[in-house]
């Protein structure tokens, strides 16, 4: 069986999204230190009845929240995603979370200094418009279980 393997930034360190938060560096450290990539869920369009695959990698870097996963080829929202990924028409990727610590931004909008990950979906239109994914390979499904 062949894996569907993505990767991308989910977000990206100080850039506003279309709500007016910024996500500042080192937000997500907490929660990764607490959860291990694997069980942050990915979802299909922040549905939580709609789980398309698995995290295998969540880290942060000097630009923000890098991760990469493989779809599950059994979920029907996994086949989707699969397809609108391949038609360029899916190509966004936004989390959902709790905010821990954070400042209000006059005008509107917050600094979030700390978060709570809750999961990481493919949408079609993110909040943070830069947060986008790209396929990585396709790859045998026992060399990512190594």
């Amino acid at each position: 069986m062949s894996a569907y393997v993505i990767a991308g930034y989910a977000s990206i360190f100080g850039v506003k999204d279309l709500a007016g938060d910024i996500v500042e560096k080192g937000a997500f450290a907490q929660s990764l230190l607490r959860l291990p990539a694997r069980s942050i869920r990915m979802l299909y369009q922040h549905d939580s009845k709609k789980p398309i695959g698995e995290w295998l990698q969540v880290v942060e870097d000097e630009i923000g929240l890098w991760v990469e996963g493989v779809l599950d080829d059994h979920a029907p929202e996994a086949k989707l995603a699969r397809a609108l990924i391949q038609s360029a028409q899916m190509d966004g990727l936004s989390i959902g979370f709790r905010a821990l610590d954070f400042t209000s931004i006059r005008g509107g909008g917050r600094n979030l200094k700390s978060i709570d990950l809750r999961e990481i979906s493919l949408v079609g239109f993110p909040m943070q418009q830069r947060a986008r994914l790209r396929v990585r390979h396709h790859q045998a499904a026992q060399e990512l279980a190594a």
